[in-house]
Parts: structure tokens; C-alpha cells; sequence
């Protein structure tokens, strides 16, 4: 499976073409499953461009998107720079009028069991995102629901090319003993594509999208979030080869 992640944290100064309106993450996710992507991420976005989990922008977001894809699951972030307390931030999950299928919940981050339990308790799925080089894993693995996330989002936070794959490895090898839900393994910026390829070689989820990166394998920028998954339909058709 190939998730698409459509914006990220990011904001028009680092990338002029960032989908931020609901109109504007409709039509990216649009494209972006015609593509080949078959599972959207994406951040919700205030007035000011900023990420928030507050409950109209998620429903506008969400439906716009529902709407542009249907049939397609569609999930959102749950991240602490959002809103730093853990406590608030459930009871903005649990404000939420439209409800995503999933939302990710980073277990390095302070109270992510607090959040991931209201997620469970609206029954919306759980991305478990898994970030190396942090006691992510074990906080995880401790935690008595793991089993009840729809997947594992391992992600590099290597972001050198030549080295990222083999942290991805180290990560994986820290996820042995994860339950039953699927893995998906994604990379950001340079690391992104090897990482992905190495995704792929192993047969585990991938994802790619401006939130990961903002260009093309060759180097050059994107435009945007159709051409990174054409790339990496491309790109997951060749054998993978680590780098020296």
C-alpha cells in the first residue's frame, strides 16, 4: 500500500504549491489517488496555515477530501505541536464532529497513550508513528492496546541517504515483537526514496508525499504531490540496491 502525505507540518514558505485549504488538499488528493496512491494523510490547517486539531478545520478538511476520493481512508495527524498538552488534546479528538478513519499519535511525544485512548474511544484507527533514534518502540510495545492499531508507522529520522537504510533496519529490528497490524516504513527529505525502495523490497507499507519530501529522486523540486507518487511507482519497479 502507498499512502500519500499531502502537506505535513509544512507551510507555503518552504513549499509555494502546499495544499492547505480544503479545497486545495481535495483536489492534491484527487490527483494523488489517480496516481496510484490508495490511503491519504494529512494535516488540517487554520486560517494562518498553521496545523490544528480543532474540530471545524478537521471536518472541512475531511469531508472536502472524502468527498474528492470516496472509498479511499483518510486520516490526520495528531502531533503535539499542535497543541502541547496531551490532555487538551484529547478533548479535541473527542470534540471532533466528523471523524477521520485514522489519526496518527507520535509515542515519543509526552501523553501519547492519553490520545491514543480517546482515538479508541471514538473508534477512529490508530497510525502508530514509531520515530528512530527515540524510546518510541519500547513506550509502544509497553502500551496494552498495540495490538488494536490499524498500523505501525516506522519512520527514519536519518535523513542521509547512504545511512538511512540501514537505521530503517535497526528500527524494524526494534518493531520484531510489534503486533499483528501492518507496518508502514517511510523516510523524509534525501532519505526519503531509499528508504521507500527499501520499503518496498521488503513488501511493507510505504508512503511518500510533500510532507516526507520536496524532490523528485533526480533531485529536482516537485510539482507537487501527483509527481512524487508517480515517482515512487517508478522507482519501486527497480531493484533495490543499497547504497555504497
Amino acid at each position: 500500500m502507498l499512502q500519500v502525505c499531502l502537506n505535513g507540518a509544512r507551510d507555503r514558505a518552504e513549499c509555494a504549491h502546499l495544499p492547505v485549504t480544503p479545497r486545495e488538499l481535495a483536489a492534491a488528493a484527487r490527483a494523488a489517488v489517480a496516481a496510484g496512491a490508495r490511503n491519504i494523510h494529512l494535516h488540517p490547517k487554520d486560517r494562518h496555515g498553521e496545523d490544528t486539531l480543532e474540530a471545524a478545520a478537521v471536518a472541512a478538511a475531511v469531508t472536502a477530501v472524502r468527498a474528492a476520493v470516496p472509498g479511499i481512508a483518510v486520516g490526520v495527524t495528531t502531533g503535539a505541536w499542535t497543541t502541547p498538552d496531551p490532555d487538551e488534546r484529547a478533548a479535541q479528538v473527542r470534540s471532533w464532529t466528523v471523524l477521520p478513519d485514522h489519526a496518527s499519535v507520535n509515542w515519543h511525544e509526552d501523553g501519547a497513550a492519553t490520545v491514543a485512548t480517546a482515538l479508541l474511544d471514538r473508534g477512529i484507527g490508530i497510525e502508530a508513528g514509531i520515530y528512530s533514534g527515540t524510546p518510541a518502540a519500547q513506550r509502544f510495545l509497553a502500551w496494552p492496546h498495540a495490538h488494536r492499531v490499524v498500523r505501525v508507522l516506522a519512520e527514519v529520522t536519518d535523513t542521509v541517504p547512504r545511512t538511512a537504510p540501514d537505521s530503517a533496519l535497526g528500527l524494524l529490528d526494534e518493531l520484531r515483537t510489534a503486533p499483528a497490524p501492518p507496518i508502514l516504513l517511510h523516510g523524509t527529505d534525501a532519505a526519503a526514496w531509499p528508504v521507500l525502495h527499501l520499503a518496498a523490497s521488503l513488501g511493507l507499507d510505504m508512503r511518500i508525499g510533500l510532507e516526507d519530501v520536496l524532490h523528485l529522486p533526480d533531485g529536482t523540486p516537485a510539482a507537487g504531490n501527483t509527481d512524487l507518487v508517480l515517482a515512487a511507482h517508478h522507482l519501486i519497479q527497480e531493484p533495490f540496491t543499497p547504497l555504497a
